[in-house]
């Protein structure tokens, strides 16, 4: 067992080495990662008493310094200020305030701290679609103006028209629409801020491209199986990706709605689960049996001890809840070890619905369960149900004589 006195400290970190390994420890950090972190903020503790830093002054500028310091002593790990996070992070939340190093803003990046703001305050949007259209905006700034400081007011319809046609060329339908969007909604911003004297929003092009025009891809019955019986695993991981498989495939929950669920979402009673959807909707939806077999599996042997609430957590230190990403990450490594070569989450949201229907359930009880707004977005799966169909086909006319 390791013993964290092993590690020699001194200066100013070593009042604090006790909490910060009983930190650690809560964390989830096993004792070989939490030795080479407690070496690393021992160096630190040195450096900062050579350099006669006090704690209350300490900035990122310090973390930087370090830094290159390690790396002209010849140490080949740790050498990015991601080494120190854990160490800092404690730090703040006892109280010992871990400054900024001065900066100056550039135009751009305060503009788009703006737009953040704008786009929680005035649109109430999710952080991870405020991710997305903050993204965009730079890399919209960036190919317009080549600049930190763009003009806006330079812009005009021809370039708007310009800059979608070009997209249109390079990218699918779907995500050229999705640009168009962010273009949109950042004009509008733009416009309501003062940066542009009139409202460019109408001049963007929309995108060609029919609702219904597409056909669902979904996996055949046995695939599903396969699929199933790939992610009964008895690893933590392997648990854990089994839970979201099942959750993906069997209620068609988004990969947002997954990385959404807390412990307090389940209803074991009612056998009911709390979705927390787009728009910030909740719906109630039944909890199926095979569904909630997995997760207590997970909650029993395989979720790590963590404060957070989190349903699921991410598999290494420090627990934290899993965000989309890494559902998605987990429907893809089930799919790729059950031979899927193509597809990821969403495929398995079609799969639901696919399934849904070949089982007898209506459009409109699929739409429910899918929690779609409109009858329209459900309408799509009519097309893979191939015995309905069936009925309306009309038989083929035979040939002139």
């Amino acid at each position: 067992m390791f013993d964290p006195a092993s590690v020699r400290f001194t200066g100013l970190l070593k009042a604090h080495v006790d909490g910060f390994w009983a930190e650690l420890q809560r964390q989830g950090y096993a004792p070989l990662s939490g030795r080479n972190l407690l070496r690393v903020a021992s160096h630190f503790s040195r450096w900062l008493d050579d350099h006669r830093v006090g704690l209350g002054d300490l900035c990122e500028g310090h973390v930087a310094s370090f830094m290159a310091h390690r790396r002209r002593q010849g140490y080949a790990r740790y050498l990015s200020p991601r080494a120190l996070g854990p160490l800092l992070g404690y730090l703040r939340g006892i109280g010992v305030v871990v400054r900024p190093a001065a900066v100056v803003e550039p135009p751009l990046d305060r503009l788009l701290g703006e737009y953040a703001e704008y786009l929680t305050q005035e649109r109430g949007l999710a952080a991870s679609t405020i991710r997305g259209y903050t993204d965009f905006a730079r890399e919209f700034a960036r190919g317009r103006f080549d600049t930190e400081s763009p003009r806006w007011s330079q812009l005009s319809p021809a370039d708007i028209a310009d800059f979608v046609m070009h997209e249109s060329r390079q990218w699918s339908i779907g995500y050229c629409k999705h640009k168009v969007t962010c273009l949109r909604s950042l004009l509008r911003f733009l416009h309501v801020r003062g940066h542009l004297p009139h409202d460019l929003a109408g001049c963007v092009p929309a995108v060609a491209g029919w609702r219904l025009a597409w056909l669902p891809r979904a996996l055949e019955q046995n695939q599903v199986d396969c699929l199933l019986k790939r992610g009964k695993q008895r690893s933590a991981l392997g648990r854990r990706d089994a839970a979201i498989v099942r959750l993906l495939v069997r209620l068609g929950l988004r990969a947002g709605d997954v990385a959404a669920l807390e412990l307090d979402d389940i209803d074991w009673r009612a056998g009911e689960l709390i979705v927390r959807g787009k728009g910030r909707r909740e719906s109630r939806l039944p909890l199926p049996h095979d569904v909630g077999r997995e997760i207590a599996e997970y909650l029993h042997r395989g979720r790590p001890s963590a404060v957070t609430r989190k349903l699921f957590l991410r598999s290494r230190a420090p627990y934290r809840g899993l965000m989309s990403s890494g559902v998605v990450s987990a429907a893809v490594r089930v799919l790729r070890q059950a031979g899927i070569t193509a597809g990821g989450a969403h495929l398995l949201r079609h799969t639901a619905a696919t399934q849904m229907l070949r089982h007898g359930a209506s459009l409109s009880e699929i739409g429910h369960v899918l929690r779609h707004r409109h009858v329209d977005t459900t309408a799509i799966y009519a097309k893979v149900d191939h015995a309905a169909l069936r009925a309306l086909a009309q038989p083929w006319p035979e040939g002139a004589a």
